[in-house]
């Protein structure tokens, strides 16, 4: 692992920490005194800034350079912990809050996927991006963990943001002391209009609709495994079935991300996409036997399948248009907003056919990312061209077609 690398990594600990919000929903609708649906809005918060915001935020990519905006995006975010911080005497204020750190961790997401490539050496650019998503797991079970954690030591929870605003202070410090050879965009400086232009190629659009599926896929698991164990098993909800559903779920997403980078090290990038793309559907028809064993071994089969999705089709997309990394970047960390759509779509199948036949949901993601794991062994486009025959093994793995070797 280079030295350069190490602020990156940190700065995908620190992505990790917005899915701290799903875990403050029941605190705030205690301190606040709200409605379920007006606590709701703190995660919904975070979704909708993914999706106004990632495309601009790649465009400011392509013009003013990727280490800028994830200096910028750092201090967005370290603004928007540092208000309930201080103050955290109305509700106004902390949507406030989670919106300004949402803004931040849609922009960090953007310069931080791709800024990856630059940092990394040649043909260690997928390894590194899944090994980094592992590192985003760990700062996503911090946030919960070390809430907890302060509670059981008569802290409120509310001040988990000092705690998060201090590893976000120290990540923006090495950020910005970091040498970043990055690569340049096109001549023509990106645009709005002209990031969304790229949908018109179909490759990207079909990356696209990739990671949207995916995420909404990951979300609507995390937010229905543990009513399909309650319902179906009589697990209780609030211990067994959430330990053994999302519990057991993020702690095999958490090991697949770290097996998956070193899986990369033997493995091509589009045959593990392929592998993971089958894994992760098997997983989700085991949910449909019946039976409390196959259900738990599926639960287990699609964290690790669902692991290394997203920095397979990421990687590959912008290896296959390194100067337009930017405005993909933008489209794709849009895409984000499939974690929103996707639980509420499974919500309405479970409410008319039942919460096992709602997880046909998922399933229909992963048979067409199956399909285009399948599709992208067999074109160019999406995926990273051959490289000329004769080419040295260094420029084959520089390209991603077999994986690379040394540091």
């Amino acid at each position: 692992m280079r030295f350069r690398t190490l602020p990156i990594f940190l700065g995908f600990f620190v992505m990790g920490f917005v899915d701290a919000v799903g875990t403050l929903v029941g605190f705030a609708e205690k301190e606040f005194h709200l409605s379920g649906a007006q606590a709701g809005l703190l995660p919904f918060f975070g979704f909708i800034a993914f999706a106004l915001f990632s495309v601009p935020a790649g465009v400011v990519a392509d013009r003013r350079g990727k280490k800028l905006l994830l200096a910028a995006s750092l201090a967005v975010v370290l603004a928007g912990q540092l208000i309930p911080t201080f103050t955290v005497a109305r509700y106004e204020l902390l949507l406030g809050a989670i919106f300004l750190i949402g803004v931040g961790m849609a922009a960090l997401q953007v310069a931080g996927n791709p800024i990856m490539r630059d940092v990394s050496a040649p043909g260690r650019y997928a390894r590194n991006l899944t090994f980094a998503q592992f590192i985003k797991s760990l700062g996503s079970i911090s946030g919960p963990y070390l809430t907890a954690q302060l509670i059981a030591l008569g802290f409120a929870w509310y001040h988990v943001f000092p705690v998060f605003a201090a590893v976000t202070l120290l990540t923006l410090l090495l950020v910005a002391a970091l040498p970043v050879p990055e690569t340049r965009g096109d001549m023509v400086p990106a645009s709005v209009g002209s990031s969304f232009a790229l949908l018109a190629e179909p490759p990207v659009a079909l990356a696209v609709l990739g990671i949207f599926l995916y995420v909404g896929a990951e979300v609507g698991l995390n937010s229905w495994l543990a009513t399909l164990l309650a319902r179906d098993f009589g697990m209780d909800l609030g211990t067994s079935a959430t330990r053994l559903g999302p519990g057991l779920f993020f702690i095999a997403l958490a090991a697949g991300r770290l097996l998956g980078s070193g899986v990369l090290s033997f493995m091509g990038a589009r045959r593990f996409f392929l592998v993971s793309a089958l894994l992760g559907a098997a997983g989700l028809g085991l949910l449909f036997l019946g039976s409390r064993p196959a259900a738990l071994a599926g639960i287990a089969c699609c964290g690790l399948g669902f692991a290394n999705i997203w920095p397979l089709v990421f990687s590959l997309t912008v290896e296959s248009r390194p100067e337009r990394s930017g405005a993909l970047s933008g489209l794709m960390c849009m895409a984000i907003f499939g974690g929103a759509v996707m639980p509420a779509l499974m919500g309405l199948v479970a409410d008319h056919a039942g919460v096992r036949l709602a997880f046909l949901v998922p399933l229909a993601a992963f048979a067409y990312l199956t399909l285009l794991a399948l599709g992208s062994r067999g074109a160019a486009g999406t995926m990273p061209p051959p490289a000329p025959a004769g080419a040295s093994s260094r420029a084959r793995a520089q390209a991603g077609l077999e994986p690379a070797s040394g540091p």
